[in-house]
């Protein structure tokens, strides 16, 4: 891991320097937005409401849209006077309980890794905190601009770790602006249910959680990309599909350099398939059976002197997947 921010924790007249790691990392599946004819991808332009016209990166400014619809166009000048954070401390506010605070508030996971030197007030204040059970709630500058977060003791695999947790500011948690009426709920109702809960209770382990959504996609584009069905675009720099016989990817070479030369193709593209047959790409020819002789005429023709075969170009070589 690479360390995005380094700094200090500071509470009291302690001060503890550590670096930043981003805790968690997304893995969720990407889309291209693309045409589906030829795959081509859909290119957006910057065009403004009003003219019609595109707009280049340094024509466009910060505008800050007012209630009545009126925009506001903010210079750099105007963004260099905000206040702005720069400060490498982590200062401690209060200590307090660990179930004070609401989970919703939380957003952004980041490691704490002391430097050498601050080892040990790191395993001071780590200590501090699972013995008392609470969390402290810290102010810390990231991204110039100052965040309200919590300092957690995380257990990991390789020891316990302190964790940073940015959080929201409280008027950013929406309110619902619903009520739930369910009428009457009867004791045997209830008696049930707790039944129910006390048959699915657990613990909780993270690992017995997979992201099937993710998975299934994958398959599903390799499926398409073994059977052929992709399309290639001018800007395709790798193969059609997954290289896993280094002779069939050479004999694809040599038929497609023949094939771009308006050449007959006799390379015959034999594969294993998954049964470890034989499998013929020619027209006609079964999985596993012998290429059919083609029948010979019984007149004898002059045997014309053989040409000069011209010499074959090497085909270029792809770029691995």
């Amino acid at each position: 891991m690479r360390a995005i921010w380094k700094g200090a924790v500071s509470f009291g007249l302690v001060s503890v320097p550590v670096k930043l790691y981003a805790a968690t990392e997304s893995h969720d599946v990407s889309f291209r937005q693309v045409h589906a004819k030829d795959g081509g991808r859909i290119k957006y332009q910057r065009v403004c409401s009003l003219d019609g016209e595109e707009v280049a990166y340094a024509d466009i400014a910060k505008g800050y849209e007012t209630e009545d619809g009126e925009m506001v166009i903010l210079t750099d000048d105007d963004m260099t006077s905000l206040p702005s954070a720069s400060s490498r401390e982590i200062s401690v506010e209060k200590f307090v309980p660990s179930d004070q605070i609401d989970p919703m508030l939380f957003e952004k996971s980041y490691y704490l890794e002391p430097e050498k030197t601050g080892a040990k007030p790191y395993a001071l204040l780590r200590q501090a905190l699972l013995d008392a059970d609470r969390m402290a709630v810290v102010t810390v500058a990231l991204r110039q601009r100052t965040s309200v977060a919590v300092l957690r003791v995380r257990p990991s695999e390789t020891g316990d770790v302190i964790v940073l947790q940015t959080m929201m500011w409280p008027d950013e948690i929406r309110t619902p602006d619903f009520t739930v009426e369910a009428g009457e709920v009867k004791d045997s109702e209830v008696k049930m249910a707790r039944m129910l809960v006390e048959t699915l209770a657990g613990d909780f382990v993270a690992s017995d959680y997979e992201d099937d959504y993710a998975g299934a996609v994958e398959a599903l584009v390799k499926n398409k990309v073994e059977g052929g069905e992709v399309k290639r675009t001018p800007t395709t720099t790798k193969s059609s599909g997954e290289v896993v016989d280094l002779l069939a990817a050479l004999q694809k070479s040599v038929s497609a350099a023949k094939k771009a030369r308006g050449e007959d193709d006799d390379t015959g593209n034999d594969t294993d398939d998954e049964s470890g047959n034989k499998t013929s790409n020619k027209t006609g020819n079964k999985t596993g059976a012998p290429a059919p002789k083609k029948a010979t005429s019984k007149k004898t023709t002059k045997k014309s002197p053989p040409k000069k075969a011209p010499a074959k170009k090497s085909a270029p070589r792809k770029k691995a997947s």
